[in-house]
Formats: C-alpha cells, sequence, structure tokens
C-alpha cells in the first residue's frame, strides 16, 4: 500500500513539475527587422477564449492587444496581427518598435489562471549611414532592441547574449583588427563595423550575428557593390533592401572637367563671333 503511495505522490511531483516547467520559463525570441515572427502561448488552455496577450515596453503603459481571443482594434499595429490556431501571437513585418515583453495570461469565468507566459522579443536592426560612406571605406552598423530595466552590457552578460561582425569566411572579427575597426556602444546596444575597402571587394559580404547561450538565433548578411564607371557603392542586405550611396570622390573629378567644358565652348563661340566680324569689315570695304 505504502509502495503505491510513493507511486501515486512521484507521479504529482512529476506531472506538478512538468506544469511549472510549461507556465514558468521564459522565452527568448530573435528576430531581424521586416520579417514574421509567431510568439507561442505556453500555458493555453482547451481554447482561445480564454487567451489574453499584453504587450509591455520599457517606460511605457502594458497594452492588451489580444483580450479572449478577440483581437483588438484599438492598437497602432493591430493590421500587422492575428491569432494562431495554438493562440500564438503572429506579427508581420517586425520593426523595432515591436521588441519588448509579452504575456500571455489565461482567464475563466473572470478569474486569471496560474501564472503568466512570458516572451521576450528581441528585434536586430541594421542600416547603413549615407555620411559614413567615402570611396575607400564602409560603415555598417546594426542594433538589438530589447526589453530591459538594467544596461545593455549587464542584461547581456545575465543572458548570455553576443552581437558581432562575421566575414565573408566565417571567421568572428576581432576589434583588434588594422583593416576592420568595430566599435559597441553599451548604451544603446549598437554594433559598428568600419572596414577599408580593396579592389578585391566586389560582391564581399559583411554578416552581423546575434547568439543566445552560444546558439545564433538571427543576423543580417550586407553585401557592398563598387560600380568603378559611377564610383558607387552599394550596401545590399540579405532581406532585400538596398541602399546606394554615391561617393563623393566622383563629384570631385567630374565639376572640373564639366567647368573646363564650358570654358573651350565659351572660348570657340568667342572665336567665332570674331572670324564674322572681320568678314563683315572686309565685305563693307
Amino acid at each position: 500500500m505504502s509502495d503505491k503511495c510513493d507511486l501515486c505522490l512521484l507521479g504529482l511531483i512529476f506531472l506538478s513539475s512538468l506544469l511549472t516547467g510549461i507556465s514558468g520559463v521564459d522565452d527568448h525570441v530573435f528576430i531581424s527587422s521586416g520579417e514574421n515572427v509567431s510568439l507561442s502561448c505556453n500555458n493555453a488552455l482547451y481554447d482561445c477564449t480564454s487567451t489574453v496577450w499584453l504587450y509591455n515596453k520599457r517606460h511605457s503603459a502594458t497594452v492588451e492587444l489580444i483580450t479572449l481571443g478577440i483581437k483588438r482594434k484599438d492598437t497602432e499595429r493591430h493590421e500587422r496581427l492575428s491569432l494562431g490556431s495554438d493562440c500564438s501571437l503572429n506579427i508581420k513585418n517586425i520593426t523595432e518598435e515591436d521588441s519588448g515583453l509579452y504575456n500571455c495570461r489565461q482567464y475563466v469565468n473572470g478569474i486569471k489562471q496560474g501564472p503568466d507566459a512570458r516572451v521576450y522579443l528581441h528585434v536586430l536592426h541594421s542600416s547603413s549611414s549615407q555620411t559614413e560612406i567615402s570611396a575607400d571605406s564602409v560603415t555598417l552598423f546594426c542594433q538589438l532592441y530589447s526589453f530591459t530595466r538594467v544596461s545593455c552590457d549587464d542584461w547581456i552578460s545575465s543572458e548570455r547574449i553576443e552581437v558581432f561582425w562575421v566575414n565573408q569566411a566565417g571567421v568572428k572579427l576581432k576589434r583588434s583588427d588594422s583593416r576592420d575597426q568595430i566599435l559597441f556602444s553599451s548604451n544603446q546596444c549598437i554594433i559598428r563595423l568600419n572596414t577599408t575597402l580593396l579592389n578585391e571587394d566586389l560582391n564581399r559580404e559583411w554578416r552581423c550575428d546575434v547568439t543566445h547561450r552560444d546558439q545564433v538565433k538571427t543576423s543580417v548578411t550586407y553585401t557592398v557593390r563598387r560600380s568603378a564607371q559611377a564610383e558607387t557603392t552599394t550596401a545590399e542586405t540579405s532581406r532585400g533592401t538596398k541602399q546606394t550611396f554615391t561617393v563623393m570622390k566622383f563629384a570631385v573629378f567630374v565639376a572640373p572637367t564639366v567647368i573646363l567644358l564650358q570654358i573651350i565652348c565659351m572660348r570657340r563661340t568667342e572665336k567665332k563671333k570674331s572670324q564674322h566680324r572681320e568678314e563683315i569689315v572686309m565685305n563693307t570695304r
């Protein structure tokens, strides 16, 4: 009899640990801006009519996105939201403004059921700055947006998150490299890459990676293209967005050439006018 009781007790403890693990563990989701994401609701009941999704961002009030399985239409991004059949929250065309803390909460007869299923959404945003493009170098940067109440350094260290640049060969770039200068801003979680462009850098790629507990979660790849004819540098990301920057060096060479051509044309015009006046004088004699 005691053996059966012990077995039942072990079964209850095991079931309790499973339920605690499902509803009590925080989930971290990493995504690049412009992509779509699905946030799991690990405490969902038999259907979604009891599900409430809440969104919270640092220094902002909590926003209710889904109320008892129905999408609210009074939010700015309601058109990009939808509720999955498993009560997951789907978000289209992610932006850095979507980063934050999402809580999936269950209500039955107006009474909250158990702990929330919390999902931290981290968004990797990347871009190039036109003011930092020159004929011989290019500067790229990526920024990780997250929900945090502490400094970037503190939560990156506590969660074992790392943001870094990788070259085309898949080698992690070091901050001490003479050609590639890497600067990390701990205030805003921005990592910049300034690299000297060589002639062989046509179609060369650089990648910004984000890892969580040593596993790559998301990344953005830049392909830098240079055109010798137009002296144009193009930075193209793997998501299909493209930005083209005209180098000022081109204008330096073009402007003097245009001025010289104008002077030559003016001199030829004056010469023709002078010859025409001489012909008129000769004819009058």
